[in-house]
């Protein structure tokens, strides 16, 4: 091998370049710590923000300012800043020749979560406080999101015949509960939930929307109908 003379020019040519490259990488590191080049003079939040002070916000960037426009750890400060409560996510903008440009987007409450969370218009679950009067979510652990887009459909479907949801509840065994802004409870079940809704509200208008007394309970489980319970009939 070491009688092979292309092969040693080769691996002289290689190790000279690696060389280089870790010369230019040396100086660029050295030159870019460098305390006076570019620092940082101004963290700024470029959107309005509702649930969250503007204080609150740039005095965390500001804690994870560390180092000049260029080493700013970008990254960090972003974890940072989406760890404040009603922010659901941060980003950052290097602006030359020493500022930063911080732009956040806020969470948007759809619900309460198993009491104790929020759940926003994605299904995320996060933790903030509120005093809103909000719809209720109850489910098992990771079933927020299919919540969610249930419950936007309930309503669609609902508003139709002028009732809302209140309160969902998603048992450990998949079935579907609703609690209607007017009292009323609607026992969907596990299966065919789109049908046996379609058929509540088709029906509506033409049997329980004339109880003047209202009704208490539906059960929807039945393959061609469904039971009523509550009903205090006049006279």
């Amino acid at each position: 091998m070491w009688d092979n003379y292309k092969y040693m020019t080769s691996m002289a040519d290689a190790l000279f370049a690696l060389s280089v490259v870790l010369v230019l990488y040396g100086t660029i590191s050295y030159v870019i710590h460098l305390p006076g080049l570019l620092p940082l003079h101004a963290v700024q939040l470029e959107n309005q923000v509702q649930q969250v002070s503007d204080e609150e916000i740039l005095q965390v960037a500001q804690a994870s300012a560390k180092g000049n426009l260029l080493t700013v750890d970008i990254e960090q400060m972003k974890q940072s800043l989406e760890e404040i409560p009603w922010v659901r996510k941060a980003s950052i903008r290097r602006e030359f020749p020493g500022s930063l440009a911080i732009n956040l987007e806020e969470q948007q409450v759809l619900a309460r979560w198993n009491k104790q969370m929020l759940v926003n218009h994605y299904g995320e679950v996060f933790s903030a406080d509120t005093e809103q009067n909000l719809p209720e979510f109850f489910g098992p652990d990771g079933t927020s999101s299919e919540v969610a887009i249930h419950f936007d459909y309930f309503n669609k479907q609902l508003a139709m015949v002028d009732l809302y949801v209140k309160k969902i509840n998603l048992t450990h065994r998949y079935a579907w509960r609703l609690s209607l802004t007017n009292g009323a409870v609607l026992e969907l079940g596990r299966e065919n939930i789109e049908q046996r809704m379609t058929r509540f509200v088709e029906a509506y208008p033409y049997s329980l929307a004339s109880e003047q007394s209202g009704f208490k309970y539906v059960d929807l489980r039945y393959r061609n109908g469904f039971a009523v319970g509550g009903l205090e009939r006049q006279g």
